[in-house]
């Protein structure tokens, strides 16, 4: 790793200015002798609540990470695609284009998590319910961190202390060696466990913090995850048991009120955005239409040429400018059925037609993501405002399905108040599911994830725990569609390489087996 010290000590002074609801009130002080600090319930919650401004500031990292290789988006018909993104969408990655850098910058917060739960175990000036949940949510977050970066690179640098409060150590002594995918695998599970110990019989009202309902779905998902990529087949039970414990939530009748109300009863835990706060801004700008390149140049009905467009999604008033870096495939689209609430909730859909009627030719198909497309304030502007989930009901639902199905059981009640939702009944659903073999199941369960979380961050992560027979559903197949990998050449892609700043800063780090490296 760089120098923790340093990073530290700035990751520090960013926490302090940033925070999402407060300022926190830190003299300038000597981090290694931090007494103008931690003396005070408040400033402890405010410096939570700027670990949490500092999570939301994430987001797109977490998307980045949990979709863009999925396998959904394309760069037909796009403006000024970042290569960076370019590089992870079309499975590009390398030493000299890794895609992400710096460890996606999870260890400033890992870092600062560390500290807080140093520092919070011991005082003894905040009541003990107090402070159990805020380490709670501490442990929950640092778990959260982590289970990312094992998904992405699999064995990591495991820095569970706050290794600058030790004393006047060099940058040497801070490196450190990445730790195998069993040992980080092991601290992901021992927090989150950690973190629902402490939450205890704990409630909270509040859904844009860690909490105990979205503690018990990160166990959820890690256990899952264990069994199905690690073959810890014991841990099915556990997830199932963690999932289950959860209760108190229920899907919204109509789908797009899950992404324009905030608090609903589907919602879990969701990244919070508000007009005069924050909003999910320019990266998710990058998903709707460049104005210059859409006027007067695409039609809405795919049997015509005029009208041509202009502003429909009336966008041109917000304050990120939109353009169109990044898009989902307009296969995607084609994949939900008419009747689908989730098709027009998720997807604005639009063409680039020439010809004359009624001999028209479509040259162009392409879609904006209208999913979290916020609301006009009271100026009149677009503020893209929608909170972004991080778990919400479907998503249990969906994974109980599945260990449902990994146990060989019948995941059809499931499935069933998932596709009974997106068509408004089931009396309106054209091909209700019906319980077959495992491996039919299971690819009708990552269908209706596909459809369900567009833009949520879960198609990668999907694709490598879900499998077909005995392999992941991330290699190409003649029995599926989803595969992004050819396995006998891009095994080692499913892991992320790192690029060579990474272990110049710290020889004891070696590449993700299987890349090539200029490492000598």
């Amino acid at each position: 790793m760089k120098k923790f010290r340093y990073i530290l000590c700035i990751t520090m002074l960013a926490l302090a200015a940033s925070s999402c609801r407060k300022t926190l009130e830190l003299a300038p002080e000597d981090y290694y002798g931090d007494g103008n600090f931690w003396k005070t319930e408040g400033q402890v919650t405010n410096f939570m609540v700027g670990l949490h401004n500092q999570f939301r500031n994430n987001q797109f990292m977490f998307f980045r990470l949990g979709e863009m290789r999925g396998g959904s988006l394309s760069n037909v018909d796009r403006t000024g695609a970042s290569l960076n993104e370019l590089t992870i969408i079309n499975q590009a990655i390398l030493e000299t284009s890794a895609g992400v850098g710096s460890w996606a910058g999870f260890y400033g917060p890992i870092l600062q998590l560390n500290l807080f739960i140093n520092k919070v175990t011991a005082i003894d000036f905040i009541p003990a319910a107090k402070k159990d949940f805020l380490l709670g949510q501490a442990y929950a977050m640092r778990s959260y961190y982590y289970f990312h970066l094992l998904r992405t690179y699999g064995g990591v640098p495991l820095v569970l202390e706050p290794e600058a409060l030790k004393g006047n150590i060099d940058a040497v002594t801070l490196r450190k060696a990445r730790s195998t995918e069993a040992e980080i695998l092991a601290a992901v599970k021992a927090d989150v466990n950690k973190a629902i110990t402490l939450f205890g019989t704990a409630a909270s009202s509040d859904k844009t913090q860690w909490n105990p309902q979205a503690a018990l779905m990160l166990k959820g998902e890690v256990y899952l995850w264990s069994a199905k990529v690690y073959n810890t087949t014991a841990d099915l039970a556990e997830a199932k048991t963690a999932l289950n414990s959860i209760t108190g939530l229920s899907l919204l009748s109509n789908f797009a009120n899950v992404f324009k109300t905030k608090d609903n009863s589907e919602i879990i835990f969701a990244i919070r955005y508000r007009d005069g706060e924050a909003t999910m801004g320019t990266n998710y700008s990058f998903f709707l239409y460049d104005l210059f390149n859409f006027n007067s140049r695409h039609v809405k009905d795919s049997t015509t040429v005029s009208p041509t467009l202009i502003d429909p999604l009336n966008i041109g008033t917000s304050t990120a400018q939109p353009i169109q870096r990044y898009g989902y495939t307009f296969e995607l689209f084609q994949t939900y059925q008419l009747a689908d609430t989730r098709r027009n909730a998720t997807f604005y859909d639009y063409y680039r037609t020439s010809g004359t009627p009624p001999n028209v030719v479509v040259n162009i198909r392409n879609t904006a993501l209208v999913k979290f497309i916020g609301i006009m304030n009271s100026a009149n502007i677009r503020m893209f405002t929608d909170d972004w989930p991080v778990y919400r009901e479907a998503d249990r639902l969906l994974m109980l399905a599945e260990i449902v199905n990994a146990e060989g059981g019948d995941p059809t009640q499931y499935i069933k108040a998932i596709r009974d939702r997106a068509f408004a009944g089931a009396a309106n659903d054209p091909t209700p599911f019906v319980n077959g073999s495992k491996d039919a199941n299971e690819l009708a369960i990552f269908a209706e994830r596909s459809k369900e979380f567009v833009y949520e961050g879960k198609r990668w992560y999907d694709l490598r725990r879900m499998k077909y027979s005995t392999e992941p559903l991330v290699f190409i197949s003649a029995s599926h569609p989803y595969g992004v990998l050819n396995k006998a050449t891009q095994a080692f892609k499913v892991l992320w390489p790192i690029e060579a700043a990474i272990w110049t800063n710290d020889p004891l780090v070696n590449q993700t087996p299987g890349y090539p490296t200029s490492k000598p």
